[in-house]
């Protein structure tokens, strides 16, 4: 599984990095840095939470 964000859709709420910590995260500059592009098994599911809960749809999954 790997997750990809849009950056040009982001506007950095910070839903995804609260949900899944050690799969996102924003920078100083209010920026989403993807930390683990390719999902561990034990974090498919809270990515999958954190993409379907983004305000802006601006993840993907490609499972």
């Amino acid at each position: 599984m790997r997750v990809r964000v849009d950056p040009l859709a982001c506007e950095a709420n910070g839903v995804c990095a609260g949900l899944a910590p050690e799969v996102f995260d924003l920078t100083d500059d209010d920026e989403l840095r993807i930390l683990r592009p390719d999902v561990p098994a034990e974090e498919a599911d809270r990515v999958r939470h954190a993409v379907r809960s983004c305000p802006k749809a601006a993840l993907t999954l490609d499972e």
